[in-house]
């Protein structure tokens, strides 16, 4: 197979830990006689630098006409210093997201067998964990009406949904649970909000067209107290925005480290997949940083590709990696701590 993959390493820790994904991802490429082209291109801080634009057009069309993009990371503590910059890094991963069409992000959360002990909740509670939360991406309160009044001193945020956007995600969700443990959680404020009571009703709806999946309505603040509880209680959930962007940063620490998590981007022409951790500056130029997720990033590419093999290959080699102990300083816990290029080189080698 020949693959066009769109290349956004981003800011930070991005160039570093998209270059160990690159080695493995052609490694792969490789050992089942594949050939992947890359074509990088710039977003981020590195963007506005570049050109004073997050989200370039040139980079749209790359992406646009790629058959996938691998991104690293985005993000700088100078526009996060500076509430008054017109200009933000992250806009550029709004507007990437909008401009795409990718509405669901994907993001899974298991246990590595021999980190089970190094994550902060207790073994009995965590082992065995292997659960998707399906967060709404273009919608809510994130690209809702927003502005300030009375000279300043009021400002305002507006959630608002589309029975369209809800059903598309939700479609994705009863999908998924059909192909793992057919249970479905919709995740909302319904007691509250306007906008959780059209995601519920909605999902209600849907219901009948997915009589072998169970499905379970829960409140958000309850669900962040039973991620941590009960995660094997939860299959496949989907959410909003909002609370999803907050709940899957939760059940990353389930891991050990949010460095290990990948994730991806749905849309209807082209998908992305990135790591779930930030740009991690003050690690920016160190080789320090920890590339798995960046590479199990990959490994969910190869897998929506329908190279089964592949994604396994790269899956067992980060198992591998992590039960000999060949993992940055994250990780190493006062073993030896190898760099973040060493890691990638070692799995390239081992597949």
């Amino acid at each position: 197979m020949k693959l066009n993959i769109a290349l956004l390493a981003g800011d930070g820790i991005g160039p570093e830990v998209i270059d160990q994904a690159v080695k493995v991802s052609d490694a792969v490429a490789k050992k089942f006689s594949h050939e992947i082209n890359w074509t990088p291109a710039l977003t981020g801080a590195a963007a506005i630098d570049a050109v004073g634009e997050p989200y370039p057009d040139e980079t749209h069309e790359v992406c646009a006409t790629a058959d996938a993009v691998l991104f690293g990371a985005i993000g700088h503590p100078r526009f996060d210093n500076d509430p008054s910059a017109k200009v933000r890094p992250e806009q550029g991963l709004l507007k990437m997201r909008q401009k795409l069409g990718l509405f669901a992000n994907v993001r899974p959360t298991f246990t590595f067998p021999s980190l089970i002990d190094k994550s902060p909740l207790k073994r009995e509670r965590i082992e065995g964990t292997d659960l998707i939360i399906l967060r709404e991406l273009t919608g809510g309160v994130y690209f809702g009406e927003r502005g300030r009044k009375d000279d300043g001193d009021t400002a305002f945020d507006t959630m608002t949904y589309q029975r369209f956007e809800i059903q598309r995600l939700a479609k994705k969700g009863f999908e998924m649970a059909l192909k793992r443990g057919k249970k479905l959680c919709c995740v909302d404020k319904a007691n509250v909000l306007e906008a959780s009571r059209l995601w519920r009703e909605t999902v209600q709806a849907m219901e009948k067209d997915y009589p072998e999946v169970e499905v379970t309505y829960e409140f958000v603040d309850a669900v962040a107290m039973r991620l941590i509880q009960w995660p094997k209680g939860y299959d496949v959930i989907i959410t909003a925005n909002l609370f999803g962007d907050i709940l899957t940063d939760e059940a990353s620490v389930i891991s050990g480290s949010m460095g290990l998590m990948p994730s991806s981007s749905l849309g209807s022409d082209v998908s992305l997949y990135e790591p779930i951790h930030g740009s991690y500056p003050q690690a920016a130029g160190k080789d320090i940083a920890n590339p798995l997720a960046t590479v199990l990033s990959a490994a969910m590419m190869f897998e929506d590709f329908n190279l089964k093999d592949e994604a396994e290959a790269i899956r067992s080699v980060v198992n591998k990696s992590l039960a000999e102990g060949i993992v940055t300083e994250d990780l190493s816990e006062g073993g030896k701590a190898y760099k973040t290029s060493e890691v990638g080189d070692w799995l390239a080698a081992n597949i």
